[in-house]
């Protein structure tokens, strides 16, 4: 599952290291191209919110199947694409039907005991985070020797190979609603309502999503730029040391079984606000920029993980909608932060990046102290 989870949601990413290849294909600015990337998490979140409750209601497995050959479809339609809105049209398509990871977890923590499952969260996620860092530098590596378009051609022979495994290895599951599709998704605003700890939890990870995404797509731009002047192949390699930090999402997991999870999110704020210092500061000094994209990655998994065991304690039978609500909330923050990362950098730099980086950081931590719930 960690395995198929890590490739499949890495489908999401391997367009941000993309950026500036696809600006010279289309000829538009390198901002403008950046439009990808938050599209494809647009499309994510609307994915999310549509598809990811009918695990609630349909039996698992064959969703994961039928969404996995959406993906693949559309994955070539990206690497066909002839026009930069036809690109942008299969990038929301792309998204939506890469949500599969979203439906594996659900599966996993049904399978798990309660002494076990942030453990095995862990494990996945680990998986998951290995993926989406990974990505990157795959996607540079083989954009800058084969060209953009073989990156989505790449990825939709990944995903043919994908469903053949999950057909053949996937366990069966059938779950329990008997209601219609609209009471399933009624039924998610009551939880909304019902749940405070769902609430914490979304509102939490929608401005830590924000902070990894507005990063990663803003990475790209400042070290395309002097001092630095890399390459695609260059940008993407600093994906490794994102991967690195995905090691540790495990520990978290396990920490996340104990009596008071929430004590990790602290934790994860100050690794974020030591990150963007060094980022800050990082001037020519490489060596602070990896240092620091370890720790945001590490203080991200700290976030979000947590969050995603506690949300699972809450309802059993309600595992995907619950899931749902928790990560359209995530990538609606992540496309916001693309969003805005571009934004800041358009209109101030890096700096300006760093310090709207900060602002976000200590908005969390004020909620973080607002929110006084349990687990």
């Amino acid at each position: 599952m960690a395995f198929c989870t890590g490739l499949i949601v890495a489908n999401i990413y391997y367009c941000q290291p993309l950026v500036i290849l696809v600006a010279k294909d289309f000829n538009v600015s390198e901002s403008y191209a950046g439009r990808i990337t938050y599209l494809t998490q647009i499309g994510y979140a609307v994915g999310l919110f549509i598809l990811v409750p009918l695990g609630d209601m349909f039996e698992r497995k064959k969703q994961i199947l039928i969404i996995s050959a959406l993906a693949i479809v559309s994955l070539l339609g990206a690497a066909i694409s002839s026009t930069f809105f036809m690109l942008e049209l299969a990038s929301v398509l792309i998204g939506a039907c890469s949500i599969v990871p979203q439906l594996i977890l659900p599966l996993a923590a049904n399978l798990s005991t309660n002494e076990n499952r942030g453990a095995n969260i862990g494990i996945i996620m680990s998986g998951l985070l290995v993926g989406i860092l990974a990505s990157r530098a795959v996607s540079g590596s083989v954009g800058f020797w084969l060209g953009w378009r073989a990156v989505y051609y790449m990825a939709a022979a990944i995903c043919v190979l994908l469903v053949a495994l999950m057909a053949r290895r996937f366990p069966q599951s059938y779950p329990t609603f008997k209601g219609t599709y609209k009471q399933l998704m009624t039924s998610m605003f009551g939880y909304i309502k019902s749940q405070p700890v769902l609430r914490e939890t979304s509102i939490i990870n929608f401005l830590a999503f924000a902070i990894i995404s507005a990063f990663w797509t803003t990475m790209v731009l400042f070290l395309a730029n002097p001092p630095f002047n890399f390459q695609t192949l260059q940008i993407g390699l600093f994906g490794i040391a994102g991967a690195a930090g995905a090691l540790a999402a495990p520990l978290v997991g396990k920490l996340s079984d104990g009596s008071n999870p929430r004590k990790n999110l602290m934790i994860g704020f100050v690794l974020q606000i030591v990150s963007i210092a060094l980022f800050y500061f990082t001037g020519n000094n490489l060596y602070l920029f990896v240092i620091g994209v370890l720790l945001i990655d590490i203080g991200q998994q700290a976030i979000h993980v947590t969050n995603q065991t506690r949300i699972y304690m809450l309802v059993p039978e309600a595992r995907n909608r619950l899931n749902t609500i928790f990560m359209s909330v995530s990538f609606i923050g992540a496309s916001c932060g693309s969003a805005l990362g571009l934004f800041l950098w358009q209109q101030g730099g890096w700096n300006l990046f760093c310090y709207g980086m900060v602002g976000i950081i200590v908005l969390n931590m004020l909620l973080y102290r607002l929110y006084q719930t349990k687990p």
